[in-house]
């Protein structure tokens, strides 16, 4: 490794998460420890990571710097009366009459293991490997060791460390141990993770007429004598400033900041903004070196700037950063969307334990859902590279699964499309689940694009002949289907791509006639009452014809109404309107997705409008002369009031009216 010339020291500017201080870190020689990642990492898959990130931050920062430099005194003062007057909005809003405690356990998987293994007190020990550490206690911590750090650069810290590989089984049965403590206080307590929860004290402290800090105090001596561990306090009058609180006075102590304004204010002044939950690296270095914000209270100071360049709702959160507001209601219980389990591991192009490690967590995750009574049909399979290149491959199923082995057959698949490769962590997620009612419907069923291209339908096997059309009519009668009234019925019609100058439009095949005959009406009236493409039949008002480029719309362009209806993909695989991901070499899947979101538009233009019968099979015995007939339009359709019918009513016919 090359030697850095005198004077210089590149590690000064190497920030990562080993190098972030933590609880227990005060007096860490940070200089000596960016010094020894930065040598141990450099050339590494992911110090070159590092180094474009720093590149995605720079180009961040010049691009803010770019529209602040944009900003005229006039925009200033105008985004300055916006910021004030939210300020004002969202002072109005503060609530003092909630008291919330956040608890959180003191390096809870080695104080666990010390625990169990007397041995280890007092000794710098962590939780993991050589690939990466989950936990490190405090003695280690002294050293620059912290969690998510990799177990060779923690060596090189702390010679004398300690290994400890994990036991999950263990660490929640202490986790449960607490909960139950937790119970007593705060039937409702919020669990983030299984050594962290939010209690609501309020009722508490008012029913039994004792302070904050005594329910505070009384609580963490009750978890020592259950469990044997101790741990850290922090209350506030809300959830984000009752989790800063709780990190003042670790290991094994608490901090009480009163319900008062003038208390909280005081706190917040001087409160880095990386000590806030959702500011993280990135946003921390814009807000310093483009804006000069360090501490929350200059987010107030700066706020015509973060309206100026944020959208509303990230410029109201670091206003109401600002001013020590945060969430004071417990958070109603939601459906879970999704259900996930991932390893980490030293990177490996092993393909046997690649599919090892699949099993493993496939039958993590099938225990999980089973324990939750969940079933889903949307598979997401994500994966980081050696080269810490985060990829996800999802697919939807055709039924609800559960078990491992269905499981862990759909992943298998989705896997060995992606190899060879080199991985360090593979994850599975589970979404759509049974009972998720805000899901789409079947992904499996047949696209509507498709369908309409003439993937999914024979279109020339339609009748032709009456006598066709009367058999056909038979077979489907028994079929229920959309409810139309009079003057509203709707076949599939193929029109040719080229109109004269009167704009007539030739008919391929007998399905046109269908319409006029089923409509009561010859094809002039039905060309002025419908425009037409090549999808689906649209209404038209009274008195409108349609213009001549849109009788020629091809299937293609219902693509376009997708993207005009706010579907994008996100990245170029998260779907903008639902969140699902889907890369693009799911050519099929995201096709069947895109046409879900397009039958859900369609669906909804047409509520609004009453569905009609289909027309008795004695309306198909007008005269085949009809098949024939050329249609002229006139140029008067207005596309901003046209109504769709729904594209279901070509699919089938009501039962005949008793």
């Amino acid at each position: 490794m090359e030697t850095p010339a005198e004077g210089e020291r590149p590690w000064q500017s190497y920030n990562t998460v080993y190098t972030n201080a933590k609880a227990g870190m005060e007096g860490v020689d940070k200089e000596k420890v960016q010094r020894i990642v930065y040598e141990m990492s450099k050339g590494s898959k992911y110090f070159e990571n590092e180094q474009r990130k720093e590149a995605f931050i720079k180009q961040k920062i010049e691009s803010l710097r770019a529209q602040v430099d944009k900003l005229t005194d006039k925009d200033i003062s105008h985004f300055q009366m916006i910021a004030n007057k939210r300020i004002l909005e969202l002072e109005a809003s503060r609530d003092l009459s909630k008291i919330w405690l956040h608890t959180d356990m003191d390096a809870f998987y080695a104080a666990v293991e010390s625990l169990e293994k007397p041995s280890l007190q007092g000794k710098p020990i962590a939780v993991g490997g050589l690939s990466m550490i989950s936990t490190a206690n405090y003695e280690a911590r002294k050293f620059g060791v912290r969690a998510a750090m990799p177990g060779f650069i923690a060596c090189k810290l702390c010679p004398d460390l300690i290994f400890v590989p994990t036991n999950f089984e263990k660490y929640t049965f202490y986790s449960e141990l607490t909960r139950k403590v937790f119970r007593r206080y705060d039937p409702e307590f919020i669990s983030t993770s299984l050594d962290e929860a939010y209690l609501n004290i309020t009722d508490v402290c008012i029913n039994r007429g004792i302070s904050s800090d005594e329910v505070a105090g009384e609580l963490r001596n009750a978890i020592f004598e259950e469990t044997g561990l101790t741990c850290s306090a922090g209350v506030a009058p809300n959830l984000m400033l009752a989790k800063v609180c709780s990190d003042i006075n670790k290991p094994n102590g608490q901090f009480i900041l009163p319900n008062d304004r003038t208390a909280i204010m005081t706190f917040i002044s001087s409160l880095p903004i990386r000590k806030i939950g959702g500011i993280g690296k990135v946003t921390e270095h814009m807000f310093r070196d483009v804006l000069g914000i360090k501490t929350c209270e200059d987010m107030l100071q700066k706020g015509a700037f973060l309206c100026a360049l944020f959208l509303s709702s990230s410029s109201d959160f670091f206003l109401s950063v600002g001013l020590g507001l945060g969430r004071t209601e417990t958070p109603e219980l939601r459906m879970r969307k999704s259900i996930s389990s991932e390893r980490t591991f030293r990177a490996t192009d092993d393909e046997d334990f690649l599919f090892q490690k699949l099993g493993d967590i496939a039958e993590t995750l099938s225990n999980d859902m089973k324990e939750k009574g969940l079933s889903g049909r949307t598979l997401t399979l994500k994966l980081k590279t050696d080269s810490f290149e985060v990829r996800t491959r999802a697919t939807s199923l055709q039924k609800c699964i559960q078990s491992k082995e269905d499981i862990l057959s759909c992943a298998s698949r989705i896997l060995k499309a992606e190899l060879p490769l080199s991985l360090r962590l593979i994850g599975l997620r589970m979404s759509h689940f049974n009972d998720d009612k805000n899901s789409p419907v079947d992904p499996m069923q047949k696209s509507i694009v498709g369908f309409l291209s003439g993937e999914g339908a024979n279109f020339s096997a339609m009748p032709s002949k009456k006598q066709d059309c009367l058999e056909t009519s038979d077979k489907i009668e028994d079929q229920e289907g959309p409810d139309f009234s009079e003057g509203h019925s709707m076949q599939y019609v193929e029109f040719d791509s080229t109109a004269d100058d009167d704009h007539t439009v030739t008919r391929k095949d007998d399905r046109f006639s269908l319409l006029c005959e089923s409509h009561g009406s010859d094809s002039s009236s039905i060309a002025k009452k419908f425009k037409i493409n090549d999808s689906y039949l649209v209404e038209t008002k009274p008195n409108e014809s349609v213009e001549p480029n849109e009788l020629t719309h091809s299937v293609e362009a219902q693509s376009t109404q997708i993207e005009e209806a706010g579907l994008i993909w996100v990245d170029d695989y998260i779907c903008s309107v639902c969140g699902i991901e889907m890369p693009p070499s799911f050519i099929m899947e995201r096709g069947e997705h895109s046409d879900y979101h397009l039958a859900e538009m369609l669906q909804k233009e047409e509520t609004s409008y009453r569905r009609c019968h289909l027309a008795h099979e004695g309306r198909f015995e007008h005269s085949a002369a009809h098949n024939r007939e050329s249609v002229r339009k006139k140029q008067k359709c207005s596309p901003k009031e046209v109504k769709h019918i729904p594209i279901e009513a070509f699919f089938s016919k009501c039962k005949k009216n008793s």
